[in-house]
């Protein structure tokens, strides 16, 4: 089998500028030292918070019966995705902040970047499957207990962690199959799809067609399934007659629309929309907001105004 960094037909020029590829540098989010220690500082506030609180979303919902539904099943699972999506990548740009050897194994690098797509990819489809949740809870009430049971809920997210993990394998399989040149700096502070194809000297034509339709069949698939469900849901509100019935149904769906309008609105525009060079720099701030930001911010979202919530958290409280 030919080495996975060496394409047939490529003319002689090509041939020379392709290099064995071992480790690629990556060229982070600032260069300034006082800058970087800034982020060091921020980001390592940000990470040590997200694992807290996913992880008291996970324990306060283990060990209070009371919320053992579909819905905080489903939001346990969101907390568990979301502790390792940061992780795949925030441990390792907290390392390049304080050091100016920035490199990365090739293995580490697409090691990383599998983690994070089908890590990113599972929360895609698990938020449509919340959104579904939501559905026939306010517009079926009374099939919601037959329809939402245990063994049909572990499927919904057996899926979204299947759907996640092949986008990823697909997409990695493709990007590391691709010959490098010598030019080993990724314009990001992680190893991503968008600038790792960049380095390449071949034609990466297939390679992005496939990407855009294997990203796009999850990123906006499962957009469209969450964009639906709530179609239907605003039909039901705008159907009940009192202003505080309305009130009390879009306080359970509230929490859930910010998530999604945040994540898959980063998103989609990070990977679904053609950008210039400059536009790149903006992607890369985006890419903190749904990949450092959201897994902080979802499970104070979600749960902390949550009065079901709050008040398991006040029996565990008052029982110590």
């Amino acid at each position: 089998m030919e080495s996975r960094f060496m394409v047939s037909r490529l003319s002689t020029q090509q041939t020379n500028n392709i290099s064995y590829v071992d480790k690629f540098v990556l060229l982070g989010l600032v260069s300034t030292p006082i800058l970087e220690k800034v982020l060091f500082v921020a980001f390592s506030v940000i990470y040590t918070m997200t694992i807290f609180g996913n992880l008291t979303v996970i324990l306060i919902i283990r060990l209070d019966s009371d919320l053992h539904k579909p819905m905080y099943f489903f939001l346990a699972n969101l907390a568990f995705l979301e502790i390792f999506y940061t992780t795949s990548t925030t441990p390792n740009t907290l390392k390049n902040f304080l050091q100016k050897n920035r490199t990365i194994s090739f293995v580490g690098c697409f090691t990383q970047m599998f983690f994070f797509i089908g890590l990113g990819s599972a929360v895609c489809v698990l938020l449509s499957v919340m959104a579904y949740d939501r559905y026939v809870a306010i517009c079926q009430p009374l099939r919601y207990s037959a329809v939402m049971i245990p063994s049909f809920c572990i499927r919904l997210t057996v899926v979204s962690w299947s759907c996640g993990f092949f986008n990823a394998f697909v997409q990695t399989i493709y990007t590391s199959m691709l010959p490098f040149c010598k030019d080993r700096v990724i314009h990001h502070f992680f190893c991503d799809i968008p600038s790792l194809v960049k380095l390449s000297c071949s034609d990466t034509d297939f390679n992005e067609l496939v990407s855009i339709l294997v990203r796009g069949c999850v990123l906006i698939g499962s957009f469209i399934l969450t964009v639906i469900s709530y179609i239907f849901i605003l039909r039901a509100v705008l159907r009940i007659p009192t202003v505080n019935g309305r009130k009390k149904v879009f306080s359970t769906c509230g929490s859930h629309l910010i998530v999604v309008t945040l994540f898959f609105g980063t998103a989609i525009i990070t990977y679904m929309l053609p950008g210039s060079s400059s536009f790149s720099d903006h992607k890369r701030v985006l890419s903190v907001v749904y990949g450092v930001l959201t897994p902080l911010i979802n499970p104070l979202i979600y749960s902390f105004r949550n009065t079901e919530f709050q008040h398991a958290i006040t029996k565990r409280t008052q029982s110590r």
